[in-house]
Protein backbone atom coordinates (compact mmCIF):
# COMPACT_ATOMS: atom_id res chain seq x y z
CA UNK A 1 0.00 0.00 0.00
CA UNK A 2 1.43 3.09 -1.21
CA UNK A 3 2.31 5.50 1.86
CA UNK A 4 0.01 8.79 2.32
CA UNK A 5 1.74 11.38 1.21
CA UNK A 6 2.15 14.09 3.65
CA UNK A 7 0.76 17.90 3.04
CA UNK A 8 2.05 21.80 3.58
CA UNK A 9 0.60 23.28 6.04
CA UNK A 10 0.73 27.38 5.77
CA UNK A 11 -0.36 29.08 8.64
CA UNK A 12 -0.72 32.93 8.68
CA UNK A 13 -0.17 34.14 12.32
CA UNK A 14 -0.44 37.91 11.75
CA UNK A 15 -0.31 40.39 8.56
CA UNK A 16 -3.94 39.39 6.94
CA UNK A 17 -6.75 41.56 7.47
CA UNK A 18 -4.28 44.35 8.89
CA UNK A 19 -1.53 46.47 8.24
CA UNK A 20 1.27 44.70 10.51
CA UNK A 21 2.10 42.12 12.85
CA UNK A 22 3.42 39.55 9.84
CA UNK A 23 4.05 36.27 10.72
CA UNK A 24 3.43 32.86 8.84
CA UNK A 25 4.39 29.41 9.56
CA UNK A 26 5.51 26.92 6.97
CA UNK A 27 5.15 23.78 8.49
CA UNK A 28 5.84 20.20 6.77
CA UNK A 29 5.62 16.97 8.83
CA UNK A 30 8.19 17.59 11.96
CA UNK A 31 9.66 20.72 10.85
CA UNK A 32 8.28 24.27 11.26
CA UNK A 33 9.78 27.79 9.75
CA UNK A 34 8.92 30.91 10.69
CA UNK A 35 9.08 33.78 8.12
CA UNK A 36 8.61 37.28 9.73
CA UNK A 37 7.87 38.07 13.47
CA UNK A 38 6.54 41.73 13.51
CA UNK A 39 4.32 44.15 15.56
CA UNK A 40 1.78 46.95 14.92
CA UNK A 41 0.75 49.99 16.44
CA UNK A 42 -2.47 49.91 18.93
CA UNK A 43 -5.75 51.39 17.42
CA UNK A 44 -7.31 54.24 18.84
CA UNK A 45 -8.94 52.55 20.81
CA UNK A 46 -6.44 50.42 22.76
CA UNK A 47 -6.01 52.89 24.93
CA UNK A 48 -2.57 53.21 26.94
CA UNK A 49 -1.36 50.25 25.22
CA UNK A 50 2.36 50.15 23.39
CA UNK A 51 1.92 48.12 20.22
CA UNK A 52 0.65 44.60 19.65
CA UNK A 53 2.06 41.16 18.68
CA UNK A 54 0.87 37.99 17.18
CA UNK A 55 -0.36 35.21 19.66
CA UNK A 56 2.13 32.31 19.44
CA UNK A 57 0.38 29.80 21.44
CA UNK A 58 0.62 27.40 18.38
CA UNK A 59 3.99 27.72 17.91
CA UNK A 60 4.73 27.22 21.94
CA UNK A 61 3.18 24.10 21.80
CA UNK A 62 5.29 22.96 19.16
CA UNK A 63 8.44 24.73 20.19
CA UNK A 64 10.88 21.46 19.51
CA UNK A 65 9.71 21.21 15.91
CA UNK A 66 10.64 25.19 15.20
CA UNK A 67 13.96 24.91 12.91
CA UNK A 68 14.22 28.99 12.66
CA UNK A 69 13.01 31.82 12.34
CA UNK A 70 13.86 33.75 8.42
CA UNK A 71 13.25 37.41 8.18
CA UNK A 72 12.47 38.89 5.52
CA UNK A 73 13.64 42.83 6.46
CA UNK A 74 13.97 45.03 9.46
CA UNK A 75 10.82 47.08 9.34
CA UNK A 76 9.43 46.63 12.69
CA UNK A 77 5.96 44.99 11.61
CA UNK A 78 8.52 42.52 10.26
CA UNK A 79 10.87 42.17 13.23
CA UNK A 80 9.23 44.29 16.31
CA UNK A 81 8.14 40.90 17.40
CA UNK A 82 11.09 39.10 17.76
CA UNK A 83 12.22 40.14 21.58
CA UNK A 84 9.10 38.47 22.95
CA UNK A 85 9.30 35.52 20.57
CA UNK A 86 13.00 35.20 21.69
CA UNK A 87 11.95 35.24 25.52
CA UNK A 88 10.23 32.03 25.00
CA UNK A 89 12.20 30.36 21.42
CA UNK A 90 16.01 29.27 21.49
CA UNK A 91 16.05 29.36 17.88
CA UNK A 92 18.37 30.76 15.06
CA UNK A 93 17.24 34.00 13.05
CA UNK A 94 18.46 34.28 9.54
CA UNK A 95 18.47 37.64 7.97
CA UNK A 96 20.70 40.11 5.77
CA UNK A 97 23.39 41.98 7.84
CA UNK A 98 21.42 45.56 7.82
CA UNK A 99 17.92 43.50 9.12
CA UNK A 100 20.11 41.70 11.92
CA UNK A 101 22.06 45.07 12.72
CA UNK A 102 18.09 46.51 13.58
CA UNK A 103 17.29 43.23 15.45
CA UNK A 104 20.23 42.99 17.43
CA UNK A 105 19.82 47.06 18.77
CA UNK A 106 15.95 45.79 19.74
CA UNK A 107 17.36 42.51 21.85
CA UNK A 108 19.84 44.83 23.58
CA UNK A 109 17.05 47.14 24.57
CA UNK A 110 14.91 44.50 25.49
CA UNK A 111 18.21 42.83 27.68
CA UNK A 112 17.85 39.46 25.35
CA UNK A 113 21.77 38.59 25.28
CA UNK A 114 23.55 35.65 23.31
CA UNK A 115 20.73 35.54 20.52
CA UNK A 116 21.69 32.77 17.61
CA UNK A 117 21.53 35.16 14.44
CA UNK A 118 22.40 34.04 11.61
CA UNK A 119 23.79 36.39 8.56
CA UNK A 120 22.72 35.98 5.03
CA UNK A 121 23.21 37.69 1.41
CA UNK A 122 21.21 37.73 -1.32
CA UNK A 123 21.85 34.46 -3.28
CA UNK A 124 22.67 32.34 -0.43
CA UNK A 125 20.77 29.63 0.35
CA UNK A 126 20.25 27.42 3.81
CA UNK A 127 18.52 24.42 5.13
CA UNK A 128 16.32 24.31 7.78
CA UNK A 129 15.33 20.99 8.49
CA UNK A 130 13.15 19.87 5.46
CA UNK A 131 13.37 23.37 3.88
CA UNK A 132 15.96 24.68 2.30
CA UNK A 133 15.71 28.67 1.29
CA UNK A 134 17.33 30.92 -0.56
CA UNK A 135 17.36 34.66 -0.74
CA UNK A 136 16.64 37.14 -3.14
CA UNK A 137 17.22 40.24 -3.52
CA UNK A 138 14.47 42.38 -3.56
CA UNK A 139 13.65 46.64 -3.50
CA UNK A 140 11.82 47.72 -0.74
CA UNK A 141 11.73 51.46 1.47
CA UNK A 142 15.10 49.38 3.50
CA UNK A 143 18.13 47.87 2.88
CA UNK A 144 18.76 44.56 2.43
CA UNK A 145 15.08 43.46 2.35
CA UNK A 146 14.78 40.00 0.68
CA UNK A 147 12.01 37.14 -1.20
CA UNK A 148 12.41 33.89 -0.13
CA UNK A 149 12.36 30.67 -2.42
CA UNK A 150 11.55 27.79 0.09
CA UNK A 151 11.93 24.51 -1.70
CA UNK A 152 10.04 21.80 0.32
CA UNK A 153 8.99 18.25 -0.32
CA UNK A 154 6.27 18.77 -2.45
CA UNK A 155 7.68 21.84 -4.38
CA UNK A 156 8.99 25.66 -4.52
CA UNK A 157 6.84 28.10 -2.80
CA UNK A 158 7.77 31.91 -3.35
CA UNK A 159 7.06 34.25 -0.24
CA UNK A 160 8.09 37.79 -1.65
CA UNK A 161 8.03 39.42 1.58
CA UNK A 162 7.52 43.57 1.19
CA UNK A 163 8.62 44.58 -2.68
CA UNK A 164 8.42 46.93 -5.08
CA UNK A 165 10.14 46.96 -8.99
CA UNK A 166 12.43 49.36 -8.53
CA UNK A 167 14.70 49.06 -11.93
CA UNK A 168 16.60 52.83 -10.56
CA UNK A 169 17.42 52.24 -7.28
CA UNK A 170 19.35 54.43 -5.44
CA UNK A 171 21.93 51.79 -4.14
CA UNK A 172 21.92 50.67 -8.08
CA UNK A 173 20.96 47.10 -6.62
CA UNK A 174 17.22 46.27 -8.78
CA UNK A 175 15.62 43.67 -8.01
CA UNK A 176 16.67 40.12 -8.69
CA UNK A 177 14.05 39.48 -11.54
CA UNK A 178 16.22 36.62 -13.25
CA UNK A 179 15.65 34.15 -10.03
CA UNK A 180 12.03 34.86 -10.17
CA UNK A 181 11.91 33.46 -13.44
CA UNK A 182 14.16 30.76 -13.17
CA UNK A 183 12.08 29.71 -10.18
CA UNK A 184 8.73 30.56 -12.45
CA UNK A 185 10.50 27.96 -15.30
CA UNK A 186 11.07 25.38 -13.21
CA UNK A 187 7.55 25.17 -11.56
CA UNK A 188 6.59 27.05 -8.29
CA UNK A 189 3.91 25.58 -5.92
CA UNK A 190 2.87 28.01 -3.99
CA UNK A 191 3.16 32.05 -4.09
CA UNK A 192 2.94 34.49 -1.38
CA UNK A 193 2.71 38.17 -2.73
CA UNK A 194 2.54 41.48 -0.98
CA UNK A 195 -0.73 43.11 -1.30
CA UNK A 196 -0.17 46.41 0.50
CA UNK A 197 -1.11 48.29 -3.00
CA UNK A 198 -3.04 45.97 -4.63
CA UNK A 199 -5.83 48.27 -5.25
CA UNK A 200 -4.03 50.82 -7.06
CA UNK A 201 -3.28 51.41 -11.03
CA UNK A 202 0.04 51.20 -12.69
CA UNK A 203 3.55 50.71 -10.88
CA UNK A 204 5.07 52.56 -7.96
CA UNK A 205 7.70 55.25 -8.52
CA UNK A 206 11.14 54.79 -8.25
CA UNK A 207 12.45 56.61 -5.54
CA UNK A 208 14.77 58.94 -7.34
CA UNK A 209 11.47 60.72 -8.86
CA UNK A 210 11.30 62.47 -5.62
CA UNK A 211 14.91 63.80 -5.53
CA UNK A 212 13.38 66.34 -7.99
CA UNK A 213 11.41 67.55 -5.46
CA UNK A 214 13.68 67.83 -2.93
CA UNK A 215 15.94 69.62 -5.66
CA UNK A 216 13.25 72.22 -6.20
CA UNK A 217 13.19 73.11 -2.29
CA UNK A 218 16.55 73.10 -1.82
CA UNK A 219 16.95 75.22 -4.69
CA UNK A 220 14.21 77.77 -3.70
CA UNK A 221 14.43 78.03 0.13
CA UNK A 222 16.81 80.30 2.11
CA UNK A 223 16.06 79.02 5.36
CA UNK A 224 16.61 75.72 7.12
CA UNK A 225 15.35 72.85 5.83
CA UNK A 226 13.79 69.93 8.32
CA UNK A 227 13.25 66.58 6.57
CA UNK A 228 10.82 64.05 8.67
CA UNK A 229 11.39 60.47 7.54
CA UNK A 230 11.17 57.30 8.32
CA UNK A 231 14.67 56.90 9.63
CA UNK A 232 15.09 53.05 8.29
CA UNK A 233 14.90 54.37 4.82
CA UNK A 234 18.75 54.69 4.39
CA UNK A 235 18.37 55.43 0.44
CA UNK A 236 15.40 58.30 1.29
CA UNK A 237 17.94 59.73 3.89
CA UNK A 238 21.09 59.18 0.96
CA UNK A 239 19.20 61.20 -1.57
CA UNK A 240 18.55 63.99 0.53
CA UNK A 241 21.90 64.29 2.19
CA UNK A 242 23.55 64.77 -1.16
CA UNK A 243 21.11 67.16 -2.70
CA UNK A 244 21.67 68.79 0.67
CA UNK A 245 25.48 69.15 0.42
CA UNK A 246 25.26 69.74 -2.86
CA UNK A 247 23.21 73.05 -2.24
CA UNK A 248 25.89 74.05 0.43
CA UNK A 249 24.41 72.41 3.81
CA UNK A 250 25.04 70.44 6.56
CA UNK A 251 23.36 67.84 8.04
CA UNK A 252 21.29 67.54 11.53
CA UNK A 253 20.34 64.17 12.75
CA UNK A 254 17.35 64.46 15.51
CA UNK A 255 15.60 61.44 17.04
CA UNK A 256 16.74 58.27 18.55
CA UNK A 257 16.08 56.15 15.92
CA UNK A 258 17.30 58.31 13.34
CA UNK A 259 20.58 58.99 14.89
CA UNK A 260 20.96 54.95 15.63
CA UNK A 261 19.96 53.85 12.32
CA UNK A 262 21.87 56.14 11.03
CA UNK A 263 25.23 55.37 12.50
CA UNK A 264 24.43 51.60 11.58
CA UNK A 265 23.80 52.21 8.16
CA UNK A 266 26.93 54.36 7.88
CA UNK A 267 29.25 51.42 9.70
CA UNK A 268 27.77 48.67 7.70
CA UNK A 269 28.17 51.08 4.24
CA UNK A 270 24.48 51.19 3.38
CA UNK A 271 24.86 54.97 3.67
CA UNK A 272 27.68 57.58 2.70
CA UNK A 273 27.58 60.86 4.43
CA UNK A 274 30.98 62.26 5.37
CA UNK A 275 31.67 63.51 8.77
CA UNK A 276 32.87 66.75 8.07
CA UNK A 277 28.95 67.35 6.93
CA UNK A 278 27.00 65.86 9.55
CA UNK A 279 27.14 68.30 12.59
CA UNK A 280 25.65 68.55 16.30
CA UNK A 281 22.34 70.38 17.61
CA UNK A 282 24.43 72.73 19.84
CA UNK A 283 26.60 73.88 16.83
CA UNK A 284 23.60 75.05 14.51
CA UNK A 285 23.54 78.37 15.98
CA UNK A 286 26.78 79.23 14.58
CA UNK A 287 25.92 77.71 10.97
CA UNK A 288 23.90 80.45 8.84
CA UNK A 289 20.07 79.25 8.05
CA UNK A 290 20.65 78.53 4.39
CA UNK A 291 23.20 76.16 5.28
CA UNK A 292 21.55 73.63 7.09
CA UNK A 293 19.65 70.24 6.85
CA UNK A 294 18.07 69.03 9.16
CA UNK A 295 17.09 65.02 9.31
CA UNK A 296 14.33 63.86 11.65
CA UNK A 297 11.80 61.58 13.03
CA UNK A 298 8.44 62.22 13.35
CA UNK A 299 6.72 61.66 10.18
CA UNK A 300 3.88 59.96 11.14
CA UNK A 301 2.94 62.60 14.25
CA UNK A 302 4.54 60.04 16.78
CA UNK A 303 4.14 62.09 20.24
CA UNK A 304 8.17 61.51 21.32
CA UNK A 305 9.67 62.52 18.16
CA UNK A 306 11.53 65.01 16.79
CA UNK A 307 9.28 66.77 14.92
CA UNK A 308 6.14 66.72 17.28
CA UNK A 309 8.06 68.56 19.84
CA UNK A 310 9.68 70.99 17.65
CA UNK A 311 5.96 71.99 16.62
CA UNK A 312 4.83 72.11 19.79
CA UNK A 313 7.96 74.34 21.23
CA UNK A 314 9.52 71.34 23.66
CA UNK A 315 13.01 70.70 21.25
CA UNK A 316 16.11 72.62 21.38
CA UNK A 317 15.32 73.30 17.94
CA UNK A 318 13.08 76.30 18.22
CA UNK A 319 11.59 75.88 14.67
CA UNK A 320 9.12 78.70 12.63
CA UNK A 321 9.28 81.55 10.36
CA UNK A 322 11.42 80.72 7.71
CA UNK A 323 11.84 77.14 8.02
CA UNK A 324 10.45 74.85 5.18
CA UNK A 325 9.23 71.23 6.76
CA UNK A 326 9.05 68.62 4.46
CA UNK A 327 7.46 65.54 6.29
CA UNK A 328 9.16 63.00 3.20
CA UNK A 329 6.13 59.71 4.25
CA UNK A 330 2.26 58.87 3.91
CA UNK A 331 0.67 58.47 7.13
CA UNK A 332 0.28 54.74 7.75
CA UNK A 333 -3.53 53.77 8.86
CA UNK A 334 -4.69 55.12 11.84
CA UNK A 335 -1.82 58.05 12.03
CA UNK A 336 -3.85 60.56 10.30
CA UNK A 337 -5.13 61.74 12.57
CA UNK A 338 -1.41 62.65 14.70
CA UNK A 339 0.19 63.66 11.03
CA UNK A 340 -2.45 66.35 10.19
CA UNK A 341 -2.22 67.77 14.08
CA UNK A 342 1.75 67.85 13.52
CA UNK A 343 1.30 69.64 10.24
CA UNK A 344 -1.45 72.01 12.09
CA UNK A 345 1.23 73.19 14.64
CA UNK A 346 3.81 73.54 11.80
CA UNK A 347 1.11 76.19 9.60
CA UNK A 348 0.64 77.56 13.26
CA UNK A 349 4.47 78.72 13.93
CA UNK A 350 4.94 80.23 10.90
CA UNK A 351 6.96 77.51 9.03
CA UNK A 352 6.48 76.55 4.90
CA UNK A 353 5.21 73.00 5.35
CA UNK A 354 5.72 70.66 2.05
CA UNK A 355 3.78 67.06 2.33
CA UNK A 356 2.22 64.49 0.22
CA UNK A 357 -0.24 65.07 -1.28
CA UNK A 358 0.59 68.67 -2.00
CA UNK A 359 3.79 67.41 -3.32
CA UNK A 360 5.73 64.53 -4.73
CA UNK A 361 7.74 63.90 -1.58
CA UNK A 362 7.38 60.41 -0.98
CA UNK A 363 7.00 56.74 -3.12
CA UNK A 364 5.97 53.45 -1.19
CA UNK A 365 7.80 50.78 -0.85
CA UNK A 366 5.19 48.37 -1.93
CA UNK A 367 4.25 47.12 -5.40
CA UNK A 368 1.16 48.36 -7.49
CA UNK A 369 -0.81 46.17 -9.70
CA UNK A 370 1.29 46.78 -13.05
CA UNK A 371 4.58 45.16 -10.86
CA UNK A 372 2.19 42.29 -9.19
CA UNK A 373 1.23 41.43 -12.95
CA UNK A 374 4.76 41.17 -13.59
CA UNK A 375 5.38 38.78 -10.92
CA UNK A 376 2.64 36.57 -11.89
CA UNK A 377 3.80 36.05 -15.50
CA UNK A 378 7.79 35.37 -13.86
CA UNK A 379 6.61 32.99 -11.63
CA UNK A 380 3.13 31.06 -12.87
CA UNK A 381 2.56 29.78 -9.48
CA UNK A 382 0.07 26.83 -9.08
CA UNK A 383 -1.48 28.34 -6.23
CA UNK A 384 -1.49 32.27 -4.74
CA UNK A 385 -2.08 33.10 -1.27
CA UNK A 386 -1.84 37.17 -0.98
CA UNK A 387 -0.84 38.48 1.81
CA UNK A 388 0.28 41.46 3.64
CA UNK A 389 -2.96 44.05 3.94
CA UNK A 390 -6.46 44.57 5.06
CA UNK A 391 -9.44 42.18 3.63
CA UNK A 392 -9.60 45.00 0.99
CA UNK A 393 -6.40 44.66 -0.69
CA UNK A 394 -6.29 40.56 0.01
CA UNK A 395 -9.42 40.17 -2.03
CA UNK A 396 -8.15 43.06 -4.82
CA UNK A 397 -4.59 40.90 -4.96
CA UNK A 398 -6.93 37.53 -5.32
CA UNK A 399 -9.37 38.96 -8.33
CA UNK A 400 -5.58 40.16 -10.02
CA UNK A 401 -4.62 36.67 -9.64
CA UNK A 402 -7.65 34.93 -11.37
CA UNK A 403 -7.38 37.86 -14.28
CA UNK A 404 -3.38 36.70 -14.68
CA UNK A 405 -4.96 33.01 -15.29
CA UNK A 406 -4.57 31.32 -11.46
CA UNK A 407 -7.20 28.80 -11.08
CA UNK A 408 -9.92 30.68 -8.71
CA UNK A 409 -10.16 27.07 -6.60
CA UNK A 410 -6.90 27.58 -6.06
CA UNK A 411 -6.25 31.08 -5.15
CA UNK A 412 -6.79 31.21 -1.05
CA UNK A 413 -7.83 34.54 0.69
CA UNK A 414 -6.86 33.48 4.15
CA UNK A 415 -7.67 34.71 7.86
CA UNK A 416 -5.18 34.79 10.79
CA UNK A 417 -4.94 31.38 12.37
CA UNK A 418 -6.39 29.27 9.44
CA UNK A 419 -4.38 26.20 8.63
CA UNK A 420 -4.05 25.75 4.83
CA UNK A 421 -3.27 22.23 3.99
CA UNK A 422 -1.57 21.91 0.27
CA UNK A 423 -0.40 19.06 -1.48
CA UNK A 424 0.67 19.11 -5.36
CA UNK A 425 -2.80 18.38 -6.31
CA UNK A 426 -5.01 20.88 -3.84
CA UNK A 427 -5.59 23.12 -1.19
CA UNK A 428 -7.69 22.95 2.02
CA UNK A 429 -8.46 24.93 4.95
CA UNK A 430 -8.91 22.47 7.69
CA UNK A 431 -8.98 24.23 10.57
CA UNK A 432 -7.34 26.83 12.83
CA UNK A 433 -4.81 27.65 15.43
CA UNK A 434 -5.36 30.67 18.27
CA UNK A 435 -4.22 33.63 16.40
CA UNK A 436 -5.33 37.06 17.51
CA UNK A 437 -3.67 39.86 19.50
CA UNK A 438 -1.53 39.71 22.44
CA UNK A 439 -1.34 43.20 24.02
CA UNK A 440 2.16 44.98 25.41
CA UNK A 441 1.32 47.85 27.63
CA UNK A 442 4.85 48.53 29.63
CA UNK A 443 6.23 45.16 31.20
CA UNK A 444 2.96 43.24 30.70
CA UNK A 445 2.77 41.47 27.72
CA UNK A 446 -1.07 39.65 26.75
CA UNK A 447 -2.48 40.71 30.49
CA UNK A 448 -5.33 43.53 29.23
CA UNK A 449 -8.12 42.01 27.53
CA UNK A 450 -10.66 43.73 26.82
CA UNK A 451 -12.40 43.96 30.45
CA UNK A 452 -9.33 46.17 31.24
CA UNK A 453 -9.71 48.20 27.62
CA UNK A 454 -13.22 48.76 28.22
CA UNK A 455 -12.66 50.32 31.49
CA UNK A 456 -10.27 52.70 30.33
CA UNK A 457 -12.37 53.81 27.62
CA UNK A 458 -15.26 54.30 30.01
CA UNK A 459 -12.50 56.44 31.99
CA UNK A 460 -11.73 58.25 29.18
CA UNK A 461 -15.02 58.84 28.18
CA UNK A 462 -17.16 59.93 31.51
CA UNK A 463 -14.37 59.56 34.04
CA UNK A 464 -14.34 57.98 37.73
CA UNK A 465 -17.20 57.72 40.88
CA UNK A 466 -15.90 55.96 44.04
CA UNK A 467 -17.91 56.08 46.76
CA UNK A 468 -16.18 54.63 50.45
CA UNK A 469 -18.71 53.23 53.15
CA UNK A 470 -17.56 52.71 56.85
CA UNK A 471 -19.61 50.35 58.67
CA UNK A 472 -19.14 48.93 62.05
CA UNK A 473 -18.49 45.45 61.76
CA UNK A 474 -20.31 44.90 65.27
CA UNK A 475 -23.37 46.21 64.30
CA UNK A 476 -23.94 47.20 60.77
CA UNK A 477 -24.74 50.25 61.15
CA UNK A 478 -22.90 53.23 59.23
CA UNK A 479 -19.40 54.21 61.07
CA UNK A 480 -19.30 57.46 58.87
CA UNK A 481 -20.54 59.38 56.01
CA UNK A 482 -19.84 58.06 53.07
CA UNK A 483 -17.17 59.29 50.80
CA UNK A 484 -17.42 60.48 47.44
CA UNK A 485 -14.47 60.32 44.77
CA UNK A 486 -14.95 61.76 41.16
CA UNK A 487 -12.21 62.26 38.52
CA UNK A 488 -13.43 63.29 35.21
CA UNK A 489 -16.86 63.45 36.03
CA UNK A 490 -18.37 66.18 36.94
CA UNK A 491 -17.16 69.14 39.26
CA UNK A 492 -18.30 68.60 42.36
CA UNK A 493 -19.41 72.05 43.74
CA UNK A 494 -21.88 72.04 40.37
CA UNK A 495 -23.49 68.95 41.19
CA UNK A 496 -23.70 68.71 44.89
CA UNK A 497 -27.38 67.63 44.51
CA UNK A 498 -26.47 64.58 42.19
CA UNK A 499 -23.66 63.46 44.70
CA UNK A 500 -26.11 63.40 47.41
CA UNK A 501 -28.84 61.24 45.62
CA UNK A 502 -25.80 58.97 44.41
CA UNK A 503 -25.20 58.81 48.15
CA UNK A 504 -28.68 57.95 49.42
CA UNK A 505 -28.59 55.04 46.90
CA UNK A 506 -25.40 53.70 48.40
CA UNK A 507 -26.12 53.79 51.59
CA UNK A 508 -29.66 52.03 51.64
CA UNK A 509 -27.92 49.13 50.21
CA UNK A 510 -24.67 49.35 52.20
CA UNK A 511 -27.87 48.98 55.24
CA UNK A 512 -28.35 45.69 54.16
CA UNK A 513 -25.31 44.35 55.24
CA UNK A 514 -26.39 44.35 58.81
CA UNK A 515 -29.63 42.03 57.29
CA UNK A 516 -27.69 40.04 55.04
CA UNK A 517 -23.49 39.74 56.60
CA UNK A 518 -20.35 39.26 54.97
CA UNK A 519 -21.81 36.03 52.28
CA UNK A 520 -23.31 38.51 50.57
CA UNK A 521 -21.32 41.07 50.48
CA UNK A 522 -20.77 40.96 46.78
CA UNK A 523 -23.86 40.84 45.80
CA UNK A 524 -24.43 44.20 47.67
CA UNK A 525 -21.60 46.02 46.35
CA UNK A 526 -22.87 44.83 42.71
CA UNK A 527 -26.25 46.22 43.39
CA UNK A 528 -24.95 49.65 45.12
CA UNK A 529 -22.75 50.13 41.56
CA UNK A 530 -25.91 49.41 39.44
CA UNK A 531 -28.30 51.59 41.26
CA UNK A 532 -25.60 54.33 41.47
CA UNK A 533 -25.03 54.17 38.20
CA UNK A 534 -28.43 54.37 37.32
CA UNK A 535 -28.83 57.33 39.55
CA UNK A 536 -26.39 59.11 37.65
CA UNK A 537 -26.97 58.25 34.14
CA UNK A 538 -30.69 59.75 35.20
CA UNK A 539 -29.34 62.85 36.44
CA UNK A 540 -26.66 63.34 34.00
CA UNK A 541 -26.74 61.74 30.97
CA UNK A 542 -23.44 60.18 32.15
CA UNK A 543 -22.11 56.66 32.37
CA UNK A 544 -18.62 56.87 34.88
CA UNK A 545 -16.75 53.99 35.96
CA UNK A 546 -18.67 53.21 39.11
CA UNK A 547 -16.04 52.07 42.29
CA UNK A 548 -18.48 51.27 45.35
CA UNK A 549 -16.18 50.37 48.64
CA UNK A 550 -17.51 49.06 51.87
CA UNK A 551 -14.99 48.59 54.68
CA UNK A 552 -15.58 47.22 58.10
CA UNK A 553 -14.66 49.26 61.28
CA UNK A 554 -14.64 48.28 64.62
Amino acid sequence: MAKKQSKLKIIPLGGLGEIGKNMTVFEYENDIIVVDCGLCFPSEDMLGIDHVIPDMTYLEENYSRIRGFVITHGHEDHIGALPYALRKFNVPIYGTRFTLALVEHKLEEARIKNAPLRCVMPGDSIELGCFRIEFIKVGHSIAGAVALAITTPLGVVIHTGDFKVDYTPIDNEPIDINRFAYYGSRGVLALLMDSTNAELAGTTPSEVEIGKTFEKVFDEETGRVIVASFSSNVYRIQQIADIAIRHGRKICLQGRSMIYITRIARELGYLNIPDDCVVSLEKLSHIPDDEICVLTTGSQGESMSGLFRMANSNHKLNIGRGDTVIISASAIPGNEKAVSKVINQLFMRGCNVVYDPLADVHVSGHARRDELKLMFRLIKPKFFIPIHGEARHLYHHAQLAEQMGVDASHVFVLNAGDVLDLTRRGGKVVGRVPAGEVLVDGAGIGDVGSTVLGDRKRLSQDGMFAIVIAIKRSSGELAAEPLVVSRGFVYEKDFEGVLEDAKAVAVAQALRFAECGRHEWNSIKNDMARGIDNCLYKKTKRAPLIMPLIVEVD
